[in-house]
């Protein structure tokens, strides 16, 4: 998200993509849409403004808490939910919706919380080494100072697709030894020392993929998504819209296989065999492929940069089970047990 000045002269963060968000979304004065990422609220405003009713959701209790203005604001419109976007259904429920006519997810981590160096998501400025989305349970430090080596190379190597996840991991395990990690620059100076010659002349910090996978992990983020498109599935009304916003390679690649698979409706076949046959479709694709950013958004807003945009419209087939791992999506079990699914 980026901040843009607003009427009242009070900071207003406007999310990636948005205008192509409420492209792919039509109409929806009068409908209902359930934001499942409500963040600074940038895609809510724009749903209100659009003559929707929105239920806005959100883990961390500060988005939640900072929303309250905008829902007093709303005339009935806007119902404020602290809580997972995986139960988002339950949630529609609980609001007194059988069902909704959209469902918009902006995946990862929010402007607010990479800027709040206190919640220590990010490494360009010092912090806690927390990356707790709800403030509670297992942190970034715990992770780093407590799992074993060789966990920890899984955890970086899977989760932030670090080349040198061995290598990294080795030194944060040798340096734990003198003193635990416990601010967001020590860290970052530590990989940092291990990744930064192979960095050389590009735009990501050597410790991006680091706290990448971290954040994923303390987070449950990638399990998170896959629930997330199984309650949106449960959730949509027929025609309703699901549409998507990722930000790196292992949760598009999720979002993708989910609508690829959902909006099957021929199994491959050939000489030799028959074409089995495929539950009814439950999505029908909005457009093919990803939507980009343009190069004016990304050039005002370099976090724009790696996002894109899915979107499908419901079906009236019954929801399905999903299974993680027909989508990639690697999944910790336990405590160095993993099912790791290949891309």
């Amino acid at each position: 998200m980026m901040a843009l000045p607003k009427g009242d002269g009070a900071p207003r963060h406007v999310p990636v993509l948005l205008s192509e968000v409420v492209s792919a979304l039509g109409d929806i004065e009068g409908c209902t849409v359930l934001d499942g990422t409500f963040g600074a609220g940038g895609y809510t405003r724009a749903f209100l403004d659009a003559g929707a009713a929105v239920i806005a959701v959100d883990r961390d209790p500060d988005a939640i808490a900072a929303g309250q203005a905008l829902a007093a604001g709303s005339a009935g419109r806007l119902a404020l939910v602290e809580g997972r976007f995986s139960e988002l259904d339950a949630h529609a429920q609980a609001s007194g919706h059988a069902g909704v006519d959209a469902v918009v997810l902006d995946l990862g981590v929010s402007s607010m919380q990479l800027d709040e160096a206190e919640r220590g998501f990010s490494f360009r400025s010092d912090g806690p080494l927390d990356m707790r989305m709800e403030q509670q349970g297992l942190s970034a430090a715990d992770v780093v100072n407590q799992m074993p080596q060789r966990d920890l190379t899984r955890v970086i190597g899977i989760l932030g697709e670090e080349k040198r996840a061995s290598s990294v991991s080795r030194a944060i395990a040798e340096r734990r030894k003198e003193r635990p990690f416990e601010r967001t620059s020590d860290l970052a100076a530590v990989v940092e020392k291990v990744v930064g010659r192979s960095f050389k002349g590009k735009q990501i910090h050597p410790a991006t993929r680091t706290f990448q996978a971290l954040r994923i992990y303390v987070n449950r983020e990638l399990d998170e998504v896959v629930e997330a498109l199984a309650a949106a599935e449960r959730a949509l009304l027929p025609g309703g819209r699901l549409v998507v916003v990722t930000f790196h390679s292992l949760e598009d690649r999720i979002v993708k296989r989910f609508l690829a698979e959902r909006s099957r409706t021929r199994a491959g076949g050939s000489r030799h065999l028959p074409e089995a046959e495929v539950p009814p479709a439950t999505f029908e694709l909005i457009a093919r492929g990803a939507v980009d950013p343009t190069e004016a958004e990304v050039a005002a807003n370099p976090r724009a940069r790696s996002a894109k945009l899915r979107a499908a419209r419901r079906t009236d087939a019954p929801a399905r089970e999903i299974d993680p791992r027909e989508l990639g999506a690697p999944r910790v079990v336990a405590p160095g047990q993993w099912e790791e699914v290949k891309p």
